[in-house]
């Protein structure tokens, strides 16, 4: 979501940065070892959570928002389901990057590993992106890359653990 507060514009990159997180653990999820899911599958499956996901954050936003006596919008809902959108967004790439693994024949294993890497990658360069937009100093985003990459790597455990 991009607002215009004391003259500068601020941008929201929760959404994605959490996006790319779910896309992550929906891939150690479909592990291959315990299961043998093709690329595509991974793929739709990576989109579709995302798409709930983003329409649980729609919906928890509508409802927690709610002031006594005020009605919901249209508009009002368009712009909750418009700023909470790159949690779906961030789905894409990851899922983009299963299906093409699966067109060019990659294992399953190959698949997942390359998917995993795609998920953890957007959700550093999301949580830099936001370090940099805000204007908050080199070594705060140094911070915000390294913690995302610490979360991306407890991930990497988790699928090593799953399938081994």
């Amino acid at each position: 979501m991009h607002e215009v507060q004391s003259g500068r514009e601020q941008a929201d990159y929760t959404g994605a940065v959490y996006g790319s997180l779910l896309a992550a653990s929906v891939v150690v999820g479909a592990s291959p070892g315990k299961n043998d899911t093709p690329g595509v599958a991974v793929g739709v499956l990576i989109v579709a959570t995302g798409l709930v996901f983003w329409f649980a954050h729609v919906y928890a936003r509508l409802v927690g928002e709610r002031r006594y006596g005020e009605r919901l919008t249209w508009a009002h809902t368009r712009r909750v389901a418009r700023a909470e959108r790159p949690l779906a967004e961030a789905a894409l790439p990851p899922a983009l990057v299963a299906v093409l693994c699966w067109a060019l024949g990659a294992s399953s294993t190959t698949t997942g590993w390359i998917t995993l890497v795609t998920a953890l990658a957007g959700q550093v360069v999301w949580a830099t992106v936001a370090g940099v937009r805000a204007g908050i100093g080199r070594n705060l985003v140094v911070a915000f890359a390294v913690g995302n990459l610490f979360i991306g790597m407890m991930i990497v455990v988790l699928k090593v653990a799953l399938t081994h």
